[in-house]
């Protein structure tokens, strides 16, 4: 995620000497610069150190590592924005390790980062201006879409963009192996699959404010037809209470993690 969202940054014209990174495997973290063009600093003190006033600090780490890594930066990071990519944080405990007034954002990106294609959610501490959140969101916006949320909102988002795409694979995979059964190969199922849920992704974007999912649906759902009857097995089995249920899981679990 750290490299896509460098990656991200250097599309958008941003100039590679402004970007530094940091790695706890100080080799790969080498690698990693020499790559992408930019500048390594080992130790994530002296990272932080190296990032001008005004800057931005991405603390690209799992939730278990975001606590010791801010101690260890907090004294380097007055008049700078600071930026958590970690899920479940919320940002009482990022103040709690930075220096009083620092400005704190959440952010919440999705895999597809990689790709350009991402998905991220916002949200700010009160210390942070509106131009520092919308400098942060031009970051996130270099890798993706954004959106800015309520922070009692991100666990909701965290499920059904950060979590649902390992569930959407599962969906793809699962419409291969059904063509499979009927005699399509895998990888060429793959293929057919993987483009009709981007085409079908696509045209619910391309038609926000004027047609719903649901209508959608409705205009390639035919009286008597195929589309239909699979629907009705699908939902016979449980389509949507399923999904339903994976975003309630995936929001308690995402509670869970807050509170510990």
């Amino acid at each position: 995620m750290n490299s896509a969202i460098a990656r991200g940054v250097l599309r958008g014209g941003v100039d590679p000497d402004r970007v530094v990174v940091t790695d706890v495997d100080a080799d790969f973290g080498k690698e990693r610069a020499n790559e992408l063009g930019v500048r390594f600093v080992a130790g994530n003190k002296a990272f932080a150190e190296s990032v001008d006033d005004g800057g931005i600090i991405v603390v690209g780490v799992k939730p278990h590592q975001i606590a010791p890594v801010l101690n260890e930066i907090s004294g380097a990071c007055a008049g700078k924005t600071v930026v958590s990519i970690a899920a479940g944080v919320p940002l009482s405990t990022l103040e709690d390790a930075l220096p009083e007034g620092t400005a704190a954002v959440r952010v919440m990106p999705n895999v597809n980062a990689q790709i350009g294609a991402g998905m991220s959610a916002l949200c700010a501490n009160s210390a942070t201006s509106s131009e520092q959140l919308a400098a942060v969101r031009e970051v996130f916006d270099a890798v993706g879409l954004t959106t800015v949320l309520a922070e009692k909102d991100m666990a909701a988002f965290s499920a059904i963009a950060s979590a649902s795409p390992a569930w959407t694979y599962t969906y793809i995979d699962a419409l291969a192996r059904g063509a499979l059964a009927e005699g399509i190969t895998l990888p060429e199922a793959r293929r057919i699959a993987a483009q009709a849920v981007l085409g079908s992704a696509q045209l619910v974007l391309d038609s926000l404010g004027t047609h719903t999912p649901a209508e959608l649906r409705d205009q390639v759902t035919s009286p008597g037809g195929t589309t239909i009857a699979g629907l009705i097995a699908m939902e016979d089995a449980g389509f949507t209470p399923a999904v339903v249920a994976g975003v309630k899981a995936a929001v308690a679990r995402d509670h869970e993690v807050a509170n510990s």
